[in-house]
């Protein structure tokens, strides 16, 4: 196998994408993997730069990269979106993931540790309350009005 420069890592639930380039911008790789197997190809990988959409998963596989020796950068995937040249699919997401990176005046986003997605997390559970409220106002509404015989069966 010639020697990857780059990869687009396209990450889903189960199915992985994969795109590598060498240095000359060839495509060397276009593979599928299962969860199972993304850590265990990266790891037979000499060190390469590793592009990865942005998201809650994105930095778990970011850290798990970076152990492996791995240079690994996040970006928006609104900043992706331009790259992709055909139909929205793994392969082609993995495609733009991989042109997009290599790009010098790209967007990235730091590599979140676990501790500091725990306290995103605690933000977003403080915002619940007043969606929570809503959602318990609206609820009671509906309480009211079957209370109110609109959906107790009428008769003797």
């Amino acid at each position: 196998m010639e020697k990857i420069a780059t990869i687009g890592l396209d990450i889903a639930k189960s199915v992985f994408q994969v795109h590598g380039i060498d240095a000359t911008g060839e495509v060397v790789v276009r593979k599928r993997l299962s969860r199972a197997r993304v850590i265990p190809f990266f790891a037979k990988l000499p060190r390469c730069l590793v592009g990865i959409e942005a998201c809650n998963t994105s930095h778990h596989w970011a850290r798990e990269l970076i152990a492996l020796g791995h240079d690994v950068r996040l970006m928006p995937a609104q900043y992706v979106k331009p790259y992709v040249k055909r139909g929205k699919n793994d392969a082609a997401d993995a495609e733009a993931i991989c042109e997009a990176v290599t790009r010098p005046t790209m967007r990235f986003v730091a590599v979140k540790t676990p501790e500091q997605q725990s306290v995103m997390m605690l933000h977003r559970v403080r915002l619940m309350p007043s969606a929570h409220s809503a959602v318990e106002r609206d609820a009671g509404a509906y309480v009211r009005v079957w209370d109110r015989g609109a959906g107790r069966a009428h008769g003797p």
